[in-house]
This record gives structure tokens, sequence and C-alpha cells, in this order.
């Protein structure tokens, strides 16, 4: 299993370098703060990726390792907000990549000024993401009973995540009428994407092609990623604007989440800790209310990771209790 991150940690080697070589010790010492924050506060999004990761061949695993790296380094991490920016700043994307290059505090400073479309996007697509595996009314393991069997019930009802989601967008964007538009906006897009991409992946988990159905999921788990990480990047920001040292620092940690996002599945730990996936989708509803509480008061990003956490350490702790009962 180690064998998994030794491409990650190479990578990581010769990141260090070259930005140790450009920018000297500071500059080193503020990427590998971005990469142990980003790999340490995404536990929750290998869980949820695991267990979309394991519906697929190995070739397509191995694929989402390597193929889905310039997709989380530089897609998700550069490409994707620079469209955002440029559509909340009315820019051409040009003009957006011309500041990300050559004037990083001004491009940070267009960054935070989208603060509102991205939260908006984010916060409503793993929204849906969470309550479209509560409101199923085929779950049968439940970690928090109380809840959990009342959501399960009430998946009965169509397309209830929906109007659910719908219900907070408004609140939200009420709450905070400055914005209004764009939050109503953002959000809507947010969840036509997620609502493409269910469909996308169910239609073809279905079809015989396995490069359909792999391909279908592999799109899934990068949009998927992208809705976890956009915040990040915003968050990145407030420590450092040079770009360079952020896409390094975030990059090499998101190679080590994908890296233990296989190793999850090739362990099959999912399947030996039972609520492990429960609590990493509590995590995920938790994380979209803070990037929507985003919109109102600052959350600083250690805030919002210890939630994950604390989510992902009691459903762990919850799942060996229940392996050492039944063992009894």
């Amino acid at each position: 299993m180690w064998k998994l991150f030794v491409f990650p940690s190479a990578v990581a080697l010769v990141a260090a370098a070259g930005i140790w070589l450009w920018g000297g010790v500071q500059a080193l010492i503020l990427v590998a703060l971005l990469a142990v924050l980003e790999t340490t506060l995404s536990f929750d999004n290998a869980v949820v990726n695991a267990k979309v990761l394991s519906r697929m061949n190995p070739l397509w695993q191995s694929r989402f390792m390597l193929w889905g790296i310039p997709v989380a380094v530089f897609g998700t991490r550069l490409i994707l907000p620079l469209f955002i920016v440029a559509a909340a700043a009315a820019l051409s994307p040009i003009a957006v990549a011309k500041l990300a290059l050559f004037d990083s505090r001004a491009y940070g400073a267009a960054l935070q000024h989208a603060h509102a479309a991205i939260a908006a996007f984010g916060a409503t697509f793993l929204m849906l993401v969470s309550l479209k595996y509560f409101f199923d009314r085929k779950k049968t393991v439940h970690w928090i009973k109380s809840i959990e069997r009342h959501f399960s019930r009430w998946g009965g009802i169509e397309a209830i995540e929906i109007g659910l989601v719908l219900s907070i967008l408004l609140t939200s964007a009420f709450f905070a009428s400055y914005e209004a538009a764009t939050i109503l906006s953002a959000g809507v897009i947010g969840m036509i994407l997620f609502i493409i991409m269910e469909g996308f992946t169910q239609s073809f988990e279905l079809d015989a092609n396995a490069t359909r159905a792999g391909l279908s999921l592999f799109i899934y788990l990068n949009v998927l990623d992208s809705a976890f990480s956009l915040d990040g990047v915003v968050g990145a920001f407030a420590i450092t604007s040079l770009l360079p040292v952020i896409i390094a620092g975030l990059g090499i940690g998101a190679l080590y989440v994908r890296a233990f996002t296989v190793s999850l599945v090739r362990a099959k730990t999912l399947e030996t800790l039972p609520y492990l996936e429960h609590g990493a989708h509590y995590a995920i509803f938790a994380l979209a209310l803070t990037m929507l509480a985003s919109l109102y008061v600052d959350v600083p990003e250690v805030i919002t990771g210890l939630i994950g956490f604390v989510f992902i350490a009691l459903a762990y702790w919850s799942s060996r209790e229940e392996r050492i009962t039944q063992r009894r």
C-alpha cells in the first residue's frame, strides 16, 4: 500500500526543490503549511471519493490517480477559479489569467470578491451530495439511528433533497440581499451540475460499456473534488498571495489525498469500518453550512477542518466499537 505514496512523495520533493530555488526557505515553509492543511482537512473528501472509486475497475482507479493529477492541481486550483473570478468581475478569463500570473495580490482580491459565488456553488453541490446519501429509502445501515431512520423514510418523497437545498439557498440569499442574485445564480448552477452528473453516472453505470461507465465516474469524482477544494483556494490566499506557492502547496496536498483515497479502496476500509462513510457525509454537510456561514462571518479554515475531523473520528470510533460488539 505504501507504493501509492511514492509518486506523490517524488512530486512533492521536486516541487519543494523548485520552490526553494525560486523563493527560498520562507516560500518552502508556506508550501509545507498549505500541503499539510490541504491533506489533513480533506479526510472527508477522501472517504466519499473512496466510495465512488470503489465502483470503478482497477484500470480507471489508476487513471484517477494519474490522469486526475492535472485536473486536481491545475484545473480545480487554477483554471476553475479563473473562470469564476472572470464571471464575478465581468472580466475575460485571459485578463484574469494575467492578474493571476503577474499580479497575484490583485488576483487574490478578485478571488475574495468572488467568494459569494464560490461559497454558494460549492455549498449547494456538497449539500446535495450529503443529503442524497441520507435521503435514501434503500439505506439500511444507520450510524445516528434517531436521525437517519427518519431521513431514510423521507427519501420516499421525490427530490426532497433538492427542495430542502433550495430552501436553504433562498434563506441565505434573503439574509445576504446585497449578494442575492449571485448566491442564487451560483447555487442553481451547482444544483444543475449535480443533477446532470448524477444522471450521467447512474445511466452509464448500467451501461455494459466499461469505458463509458468508468469515464462518467471519473468526471463525477473530479467535479466532487472541485466542490471540496474551491473554498480552500480562497483560504490559501489568506496565507499567501504567491500563486506558485499556492499551486505547489495545494497540489502536493491533493496528490496525497488521492493516494489516501486509493489506499482506502485497496484496503477495503469502508467495508471494515461501516460508519466511516456516514461520518464523511455529516462532515460534508457541515462543510457546506460553513461555506454559507462564511457569507456573513469569517470562518477560519481550521474550524472547518476540525468539524470534519470530529465527525470522521467519531465515526471511526463507533465503527471500531461496532466491530468489537459483533465479535462478542
